[in-house]
């Protein structure tokens, strides 16, 4: 019981990085020493169901509770203390580190695998400095279903491989507000207030968005752990250039820094060391 409920906190953590932007749920799998059995569970989830059910489960439960609370939550949190939030964070991204070393030691790496971390640093920074700040009103039609399962594939995919935040995607092609913290919550408060049109509308918003996480899920996962075989060291890499990136990609978001004083700095001082030693803590096996 004890090992099924830390492995729900740990699916909270990955939740809660995934509706944050700049943070990568990936990266949280990697800090937390479960990302290799999470995918293998993920591929092999047909061939060996009540094993990779058993395993996935209490990952899953975590979650959901974390998008659904955080997606409430975090708006608070980021509003009011938008730097010791984001360090707490931070500190969770930089206790992953060692890890991911751990990893690639005794890897064949070479100048390519150098390159490989480079670009992807890049890659990261990159989409930040384009991020689309425009939230997008989601009007449902033939179409706009067809996009939002579209956007859900391209959201998973990033929520899985370590250092790319499928939130940051999202916001990037202009649909974060709308899903995150528009669908999410105003789905809650319909329920809440029982009026099932609002529930309705949002339902029709979210679930093709759910069932495209779900395909694009599977497929990244059968793509890494093909990566993973064959070009190990390089692929750990790449990983290794995006989460390295992501503190970077953080600290970018001018907005966090608004009443900046003394007290903020020791908070964020405070949340970024708890954050990582509960990457490390979490990372034990």
């Amino acid at each position: 019981m004890l090992n099924w409920f830390l492995d729900v906190l740990r699916g909270m953590v990955i939740g809660l990085a995934n509706v944050i932007p700049g943070v990568s749920g990936g990266t949280m799998m990697v800090s937390m020493g479960i990302y290799d059995k999470l995918i293998w569970s993920i591929n092999h989830l047909f061939k060996k169901l009540k094993e990779c059910v058993k395993i996935l489960l209490p990952y899953g439960v975590g979650m959901v509770v974390a998008v659904l609370l955080g997606a409430v939550g975090l708006k608070v949190a980021f509003a009011k203390f938008p730097l010791p939030t984001n360090t707490l964070f931070i500190g969770l991204i930089l206790g992953s580190l060692p890890f991911i070393l751990k990893e690639i030691r005794g890897e064949k790496i070479g100048w390519q695998g150098v390159l490989v971390f480079v670009l992807f640093f890049a890659l990261v920074v990159g989409l930040k400095i384009v991020e689309a700040e425009n939230s997008t009103e989601i009007r449902l039609s033939v179409l706009e279903i067809i996009k939002l399962f579209l956007l859900g594939a391209i959201a998973s995919a990033t929520m899985v491989i370590p250092g790319v935040s499928g939130s940051m995607m999202l916001k990037t092609l202009g649909y974060y507000e709308p899903i995150v913290t528009g669908a999410i919550p105003a789905l809650l408060k319909g329920l809440t207030a029982r009026d099932w049109g609002m529930v309705g509308h949002n339902v029709g918003v979210l679930l093709p968005f759910g069932l495209g996480i779900v395909f694009g899920i599977f497929a990244i996962a059968k793509l890494i752990e093909f990566l993973m075989k064959k070009w190990k060291g390089r692929t750990y890499c790449a990983i290794l250039g995006m989460v390295a990136a992501s503190p970077v990609v953080i600290l970018m978001d001018t907005s966090i820094y608004a009443g900046f004083n003394v007290w903020i700095l020791l908070a964020s001082i405070v949340t970024l060391a708890l954050g990582g030693f509960c990457a490390v803590k979490l990372g034990e096996k």
